[in-house]
């Protein structure tokens, strides 16, 4: 059997589309709970809301069995603070993420994640994940428990950040959702929410969606619904014959669920926040070479002399031993980790790192380039553990770095693993293959905004819930997509139970079917959808970059409409799959309209944001300091005011376990 490109190179042709094309067919699902997204966190919300007894169904982009960022595996999950060797209480996590980020974060949802994540990660064991040493393989390890068998990263004397073995992690909730019954439809591109008599910023009562096989039209008529979808990855830059192997930036992400929810009414919070964006693609696949970061952490970096470079505490202090650099220091309260999704730390909760002078040591030649990742120089456990059991289940390293290098003879015991050879300033951050030195300042990263929700995780739309890590206000990354959307599918349901029967209104289902496929009727001598999201990233680069005023923003919203009016209603589609790409390019236009928007209205420059007002160079003014929820009404831009710390204020209790106690659905 050939693959596609051996097809292509041997007859000359295109393969014939291998599905049934039914343009047009209507199909409707009639549930209680309706799930976009299939990764873990949509996963974790369907699971939980059947678990309460109502009917779910998820409509999928992929193939829910491996599809979302954390689809391929994970090698340790943040957040699990109620774990029975955990030091840190749910309140020391909560406000060193919101210290940390200086108010610029959803507090509220950092701790229900630090509440419920040891629960998530308990009900994913019983599923079938392996998340202790079952089988002795690190006994005596200082990162071990001996009595429990759990196995941490980062902090070993506090102990909240649990390693697992997380390579079925996917397939193991999609076992238990189809074992429950949920009805999971893949291979569905959604384009919009249905609302009450169709109208934005009513109850949300469903969704619409194509099916990127057949090209069918589907209706989802639901009492609640819960978004549960990824990022975008490709906004910004769209390269996909370079950046196939960059997980970092998921090509398959294109801010659906964002959009979704913007134009159907919902609040969003901090879309002008960015930061450098990677060079996905044009550097190095993730975690394929010599780093100390996130993984790696802890690992030795020599020179080509095997001169070693010195670890030194948050305080500047020489770490003599391996040990050393995974404890807190001094006055140091723990080691939050990396992952989580916030952005500089507060001395007291950064991890140890590398010497802050190595840029200017390589600069003095006291240290010969390239540098290497010496794993010889740890213990075996923790050599193992690092190479083998960490870099072997998470998912983006366990078949790209894993199984190529020891198929190809790498050796941790014996081999040097080589770091990339780059300017002096790429190594001031231990993430040496994905630094920004050589990145231009217009390649940006979405990052810390999202969907601003209550203590439900409910937004301000009635029925719609969202579940997830990268889109949801105060979300993090995998352990924590898994504890929001596992506490999403509970209310949801909860929801559901008592809501009245949805409504859908016939005008707003005829006017997306009649959109959806307005690609498949154009010519063929237009632009195909790759020429359009090529366009989308150009035009995110020159008018939504690092340095942003009013002219460029609004001129890239200008030019936003012409492309809808005139490519974008022009460009063709030659099969289903096509179609939802080109449906994809559409939702990445509006999340970009949104970013451009929602910066419109901070007119002022802010640090932890990482945004930048030429117009407005004043940085961090204070009657600034707050945040400014966007939503549209009637299509029109609607903004408000709210303090940073609105998840303890009215109509909420003043105190985190009291609001908790309020919402919780245990």
């Amino acid at each position: 059997m050939s693959t596609w490109h051996e097809y292509v190179q041997k007859t000359g042709k295109v393969p014939e589309w291998p599905y049934p094309v039914n343009y047009g067919q209507m199909n409707e699902i009639t549930t209680d709970v309706l799930v976009i997204g299939g990764g873990v966190a949509g996963l974790q919300a369907a699971i939980n809301a059947a678990r309460m007894g109502v009917k779910v169904a998820v409509l999928e982009r992929g193939h829910a069995k491996r599809s979302g960022s954390g689809g391929a595996g994970v090698d340790h999950w943040h957040g699990a603070v109620t774990n029975p060797c955990s030091k840190v209480t749910p309140l020391m996590y909560t406000n060193a993420c919101y210290d940390s980020m200086q108010g610029w974060t959803g507090a509220h949802v950092r701790y229900i994640i630090t509440k419920e994540s040891w629960d998530t990660l308990r009900e994913c064991e019983q599923m079938g994940i392996q998340i202790r040493d079952v089988k002795d393989e690190f006994k005596g390890a200082p990162f071990r428990d001996e009595t429990s068998k759990l196995m941490f990263a980062y902090d070993y004397k506090n102990r909240h950040v649990i390693r697992v073995w997380g390579w079925n992690i996917k397939p193991k909730l999609y076992e238990q959702a189809v074992q429950l019954g949920v009805n999971i439809q893949n291979r569905m591109m959604p384009t919009a929410l249905l609302t009450e008599g169709g109208k934005q910023g009513a109850r949300v009562v469903g969704a619409t969606a194509v099916n990127t096989h057949t090209g069918e039209f589907f209706v989802f008529k639901a009492k609640a619904t819960v978004i549960a979808t990824g990022g975008a990855g490709r906004l910004f830059t769209f390269e996909p014959e370079v950046t196939a192997s960059s997980s970092m930036s998921d090509m398959n992400s294109a801010g659906v669920g964002q959009a979704l929810g913007w134009k159907a009414g919902a609040e969003f919070v901090c879309m002008e926040a960015s930061g450098q964006g990677r060079l996905s693609g044009h550097a190095y696949a993730p975690y394929s070479m010599g780093n100390t970061h996130n993984t790696y952490h802890g690992t030795p970096i020599v020179d080509a002399d095997g001169k070693e470079v010195p670890w030194i505490d948050v305080f500047g202090n020489l770490l003599n031993t391996v040990d050393d650099r995974f404890l807190p220091h001094g006055k140091q309260d723990f080691i939050l980790g990396e992952g989580i999704g916030i952005g500089p730390y507060l001395q007291q909760f950064r991890g140890n790192d590398l010497t802050h002078d190595l840029v200017e040591k390589i600069r003095k030649g006291e240290f010969k380039l390239p540098l290497y990742a010496d794993f010889t120089r740890l213990s075996a456990l923790e050599r193992r553990c690092i190479f083998g059991m960490m870099v072997g289940n998470e998912g983006k390293t366990r078949i790209a770095i894993y199984d190529t290098l020891t198929k190809a003879g790498f050796d941790p015991d014996k081999d040097l693993f080589q770091a990339p050879v780059t300017m002096p300033e790429g190594y001031a951050h231990p993430n040496f293959w994905s630094t920004g030195v050589n990145t231009a300042p217009t390649v940006r990263m979405l990052g810390g905004g999202g969907f601003l929700v209550d203590w439900d995780l409910k937004t301000n739309l009635e029925g719609l819930y969202i579940g997830a890590g990268g889109n949801l206000f105060g979300g993090g990354c995998h352990g924590e997509s898994h504890t929001t959307g596992r506490y999403a599918g509970k209310h949801a349901a909860a929801y559901a139970k008592t809501a009245p029967e949805p409504k859908i209104d016939k005008t707003q289902v005829n006017k997306e079917r009649e959109f959806a496929y307005n690609a498949t009727r154009q010519s063929k001598e237009g632009n195909g959808w790759k020429e359009i999201n090529a366009a989308i990233a150009r035009i995110m680069r020159d008018y939504c970059g690092r340095y942003k005023n009013a002219t460029t923003l609004n001129l890239g919203l200008r030019l936003f409409n012409e492309l809808k009016t005139a490519e974008l209603a022009t460009a063709y589609a030659s099969n289903p799959h096509e179609l939802g790409r080109l449906l994809e390019c559409y939702s990445l236009v509006t999340l970009g309209e949104l970013v451009m928007k929602s910066s419109l209205e901070r007119k002022a420059s802010n640090t932890i944001l990482d945004f930048i007002r030429l117009d407005y160079p004043a940085m961090d003014p204070p009657e600034w300091n707050k945040l400014l929820p966007v939503r549209q009404e009637d299509d029109k831009v609607k903004v408000r005011s709210l303090p940073l710390d609105f998840h303890l204020k009215a109509p909420y209790a003043a105190d985190f376990e009291e609001n908790y106690q309020q919402h919780t659905t245990k």
